[in-house]
């Protein structure tokens, strides 16, 4: 079946994130907009995904359990998770690896957290904006123990991709989805045999994508898109 998706959404709790971009927010205006997938994916930092699956799952939304992790070499990789438990089990082992550096609200703004009713409830602490201190080989390793998928973000970007950071995908990643940013252009040579699937990055409410993209899956469910951005089932 095909699913229509947007599994790059970031949340109040990203410094980065519009305040806007509450739990109930995001929901409502996916909901609205018809797709049938989401990912809140903040940056290093999975502390809103539990919520925002508990709100959707009443409108039938499957939410994808998600974290865009920034990398030793400052690369942006999504990381996707097959259950709520898995990702918080994998941030958990990775905090290992984050920053003490205090956030500098002034210089990156603020990292809300926020409850089923979108009350403040705190901020985290830490500089999520800064890198975690683990290589893409070995973010790959972790993300894998908890049955998890990676992918590349932005791939195409001028800033924070892999293709920017390092030149090339290492064969020995073991990685077959990227994700492709839109507004930049793409060099077809340097992702041929990967898929390829395009989310907003969404900072604000109106960026979230309408029900344009697709990927076709076994059914409706986080499993199926896992598989799916694993490289099983239909292009």
């Amino acid at each position: 079946m095909n699913i229509t998706y947007d599994l790059h959404i970031h949340s109040c709790l990203s410094p980065c994130g519009h305040e806007d971009m509450t739990p109930n927010n995001i929901v409502n205006m996916a909901y609205i907009k018809g797709l049938d997938a989401i990912a809140v994916t903040d940056h290093n930092a999975c502390a809103h995904v539990r919520v925002v699956s508990e709100l959707a799952t009443p409108l039938g939304l499957i939410v994808v359990p998600g974290m865009e992790v920034q990398t030793r070499e400052e690369v942006h990789v999504l990381c996707y998770f097959p259950t709520v438990e898995a990702i918080e089990a994998f941030d958990l082992a990775l905090s290992k690896w984050k920053t003490t550096i205090k956030n500098n609200v002034k210089a990156f703004g603020h990292q809300t957290l926020m409850n089923h009713e979108d009350k403040v409830i705190g901020e985290v602490e830490i500089a999520l904006i800064l890198s975690v201190d683990i290589t893409i080989n070995d973010l790959i390793d972790l993300v894998n123990q908890y049955k998890g998928v990676v992918v590349p973000a932005h791939v195409n970007k001028s800033a924070n991709s892999i293709l920017m950071n390092l030149g090339f995908i290492p064969q020995d990643l073991n990685i077959s989805t990227v994700e492709i940013y839109e507004k930049s252009d793409l060099n077809d040579r340097l992702l041929k045999g990967f898929r390829r699937i395009m989310n907003s990055d969404a900072h604000y409410l109106e960026m979230i994508h309408e029900p344009e993209y697709t990927m076709t899956t076994e059914s409706k469910s986080i499993q199926s898109i896992i598989d799916y951005l694993s490289g099983k089932g239909q292009l």
